[in-house]
């Protein structure tokens, strides 16, 4: 070819990528239908390495950090407790956060929830979860969970990711490198954002957390948005036919294809079925986002904010619409759960946001035949201190970041139904018995769709990685 004529091609395709860059090209829809990986799901030669017990997850991050001294962890005995100091028979010298360590004090608050056994396996829960105690008996509730990190965006990076500095790739985009997607018109991974139920500004969340790191660039997560978009730049512009735009694409993938027989650049085959995969997600995402033909049981089900898009019960519901469509991995970020002060007023409203969308959740998939082989995960990615932030008082107190234990359940996906693991000290403070950290959560939760987490890794500057690190163990206490 003219070398002119080559650099003006270069040019026009560098523009071209340039102005897609932030839309139909990437962001929007990144997902592999195989191409590069040589299978019909887009997942690696010889996964999953073992019988699944799940085919796909729905993970519901409560951004910010649950108290689970007031969801799921009573301790009655700190009520005769109230208002002295932390002994330091019990923080030891544990690092604490900026926040409250300049404090005089650390009064102990106790909760101002009521606690009670749910279901037939006598789960303990808040008054402030009447819709999950329903569905209690498919729970599996781990009470100590504990991570390495103390402040929000290193936390939520490290349970998303398996590391506390940026860059890594989520667990989503692990799971879509590894497996693929059972459908070529919707994404592998799939990301949905609710805003905060409380009254107080919350930490912000950023788009890394769904990405793919150092992964071919189909596995990062799309984010669905509310509205009549729900992905950007899907539709064609006005004057773009259906006709015109599968002829751009031939047109593009000829280029393309010429780039990629002269420099072998995965990303250019990646680029391929991105484009390929746009064409198709512009029928499939209109019928996904269709709720009219959903009975009204289904929103009485997931309460009135289901009708709402953005909401976290119209994510729920929309969650379980995507499993039912093959898509692998689904993740729900929820803001609002960041309680430093007034924490008995945003609790409370927190709970009431979310608590009956992910209650359907459970007892939707459950009715459809679906939960035995869907996992869900709920939980933040820390506890809340029982020492309080601020000033404590009759009917108010708050609470700070705690690494050294905190909350969360599963559900369905081959754990063991009714079961609660782990025991804390009388401050919910230490963990007594049963430790699981978040490399073992990981590596629990790669096990359950068919994955070893030692043998799924990536080779990138010289050094084979996997999402737990060189940590990890399986949580055999949960499995069925």
């Amino acid at each position: 070819m003219n070398p002119i004529r080559e650099y003006q091609l270069a040019l026009t395709r560098r523009h071209f990528f340039g102005r897609t860059a932030t839309g139909i090209g990437a962001a929007a829809l990144t997902h592999l239908a195989g191409t590069a990986q040589g299978a019909t799901s887009g997942g690696l030669t010889g996964m999953p390495h073992h019988p699944p017990t799940a085919k796909r997850v729905i993970y519901l991050h409560q951004s910010g950090g649950p108290s689970q001294l007031d969801l799921f962890d009573p301790k009655p005995g700190l009520r005769s407790k109230q208002g002295t100091e932390l002994p330091d028979s019990v923080r030891m010298g544990q690092r604490i956060t900026g926040m409250t360590s300049g404090q005089g004090t650390l009064p102990v608050a106790s909760s101002m929830f009521q606690f009670a056994q749910r279901g037939q396996a006598g789960t303990w829960m808040s008054e402030l979860l009447p819709h999950t105690a329903k569905v209690a008996d498919h729970l599996t509730v781990m009470r100590t969970m504990h991570t390495d990190a103390i402040n929000h965006d290193p936390a939520i990076t490290f349970i998303q990711s398996g590391s506390q500095q940026p860059g890594r790739p989520s667990m989503g985009a692990w799971v879509s490198y590894g497996l693929g997607s059972d459908n070529e018109n919707l994404p592998a991974f799939v990301v949905l954002l609710s805003q905060a139920n409380a009254l107080n500004v919350d930490q912000p969340l950023f788009s890394r957390l769904w990405g793919n790191g150092f992964l071919p660039s189909n596995h990062q997560g799309v984010r669905f948005r509310a509205g009549a978009e729900p992905v950007l730049y899907l539709e064609d512009p006005p004057g773009i036919s259906r006709d015109t735009r599968r002829q751009m694409l031939d047109v593009v993938g000829k280029l393309n294809q010429m780039r990629a027989d002269a420099y072998h650049d995965p990303e250019i085959e990646t680029r391929i079925s991105q484009y390929e995969m746009a064409y198709r997600m512009q029928t499939s995402v209109p019928d996904l986002m269709d709720l009219s033909k959903e009975p009204e049981s289904t929103f009485a089900l997931y309460g009135p904010d289901s009708r709402k898009p953005g909401t976290y019960a119209a994510n729920c519901l929309l969650a379980r619409r995507l499993v039912e469509r093959g898509v692998r991995f689904v993740q729900l970020y929820h803001r609002g759960w960041d309680q430093h002060n007034d924490l008995p007023r945003d609790l409370a409203l927190q709970c009431k946001g979310t608590d009956q969308g992910s209650a359907a959740l459970v007892a939707d998939l459950h009715q459809r035949g679906l939960l035995k082989d869907t996992l869900i995960v709920w939980g933040g990615e820390f506890g809340r201190t029982v020492y309080c932030q601020g000033k404590l008082t009759e009917n108010n107190y708050g609470r700070d970041h705690h690494p050294r234990c905190f909350t969360m359940w599963l559900a369905g996906g081959g754990m063991k139904p009714g079961i609660t693991v782990g025991e804390t000290d009388d401050f919910s403070y230490n963990i007594v018995s049963d430790p699981v950290h978040v490399h073992d959560l990981q590596a629990t939760i790669l096990h359950a769709v068919g994955v070893d987490h030692k043998r799924l890794t990536f080779k990138y500057q010289g050094r084979h990685f996997r999402l737990t690190d060189v940590h990890g163990e399986l949580v055999k206490k949960i499995l069925a």
